[in-house]
């Protein structure tokens, strides 16, 4: 797995590609494209510049088409740029392909969000959840790497009689997926403790749900005055936080932060997270913060449905708390 928060320290630049399928889907992409700079500049990356490329059948080689795979090239070698990256997913194959054609570090929006949580995970158990999602993705990508893994796993076990490097590489992630998968098993067993814990509290349960850098953080810090980290920033919380609310009626209420949802979220990190997204399945009531001055509140509000379906948790009560109306205003006056 190629980690651009790991190269030598020095000026980069990115150069950003989007796709789209049909003519009605050109807006979409757009905004996802300009999501996906957000993404980038998160980790401190500029952006040179960008390329937004209709593909009606994609090509198994390079995904876009041989001419399209050129120009997107020579621009990025024009802007200087050395990675490129694609909003939307690319096999193995064909990040092999084209960092093959130009020379440059090639990767996709899950890398690139994969980098982000890498940096963001503060507690043992966040790290845990981020390095199985990392591992899972780099297994099948390991051609890429350059052959190190077996210095980086140091006790896991020595070279097989006639196994290649390749392979010794392949069986030291697979054994450290299964040592991370248990690992993340006594981390739910864990938090199922804790929860029944919490339940002997006659108090209700609420979990704070939303897509990215929405406000979820500060509304937990402005009901509990708890010192907990709001910034400006994707995926600035990975922790989930739990506190004791008092509400103007007198009944107290424990309430937990969750980690951010973004448009296409990879599955594996939806699974990996599923120790700390459990929080919201197993809590009495959802509070949905939506950011009610972004243009595409609805979709970011699509986008938390989905993935709260995919935990089971998208038929839960819920309260919608609309925040930044003040930003509404301003533009209304």
């Amino acid at each position: 797995m190629f980690d651009i928060t790991e190269k030598p320290k020095q000026v980069r630049k990115a150069f950003l590609v989007g796709v789209y399928n049909q003519a009605g889907q050109r807006d979409e992409a757009e905004s996802l494209l300009t999501e996906l700079g957000s993404l980038v500049a998160t980790l401190e990356i500029p952006v040179a510049g960008r390329l937004l490329i209709r593909v009606q059948t994609p090509s198994p080689r390079f995904f876009v088409g041989s001419g399209k795979a050129e120009e997107i090239y020579q621009r990025a070698k024009e802007l200087e740029a050395d990675v490129i990256v694609f909003d939307n997913g690319l096999s193995p194959a064909q990040q092999r392909n084209w960092e093959a054609l130009s020379g440059l570090a090639v990767i996709d929006r899950e890398e690139v969000i994969l980098d982000i949580f890498a940096r963001r995970a503060q507690t043992k158990e966040a790290r845990l959840q981020v390095d199985l999602a990392r591992m899972e993705y780099s297994l099948p990508r390991l051609t890429r790497a350059w052959g190190h893994l077996s210095r980086q796993a140091g006790g896991l076990g020595g070279k097989g009689e006639g196994e290649t490097q390749l392979e010794t590489d392949r069986r030291l992630v697979r054994t450290q997926i299964d040592r991370l998968k248990s690992d993340l098993g006594l981390v739910r067993i864990r938090r199922a403790t804790q929860r029944k814990q919490r339940q002997r509290l006659p108090l209700p349960t609420a979990a704070i749900v939303g897509y990215t850098n929405v406000g979820k953080s500060a509304l937990l810090k402005k009901l509990t005055g708890a010192q907990v980290l709001v910034e400006d920033k994707l995926f600035a919380t990975l922790d989930t936080a739990t506190r004791r609310v008092l509400l103007p009626s007198g009944q107290g209420l424990l309430l937990t932060d969750t980690v951010g949802f973004v448009r296409n979220l990879p599955h594996r990190l939806v699974e990996a997270f599923k120790a700390t997204l459990e929080e919201a399945v197993v809590s009495d009531f959802l509070i949905h913060v939506l950011d009610a001055s972004h243009p595409r509140v609805f979709e970011f509000y699509q986008t938390t449905m989905r993935v709260l379906g995919e935990l089971g948790a998208d038929s839960k009560r819920s309260l919608t708390v609309l925040n930044k109306m003040d930003l509404i205003r301003d533009e209304a006056t």
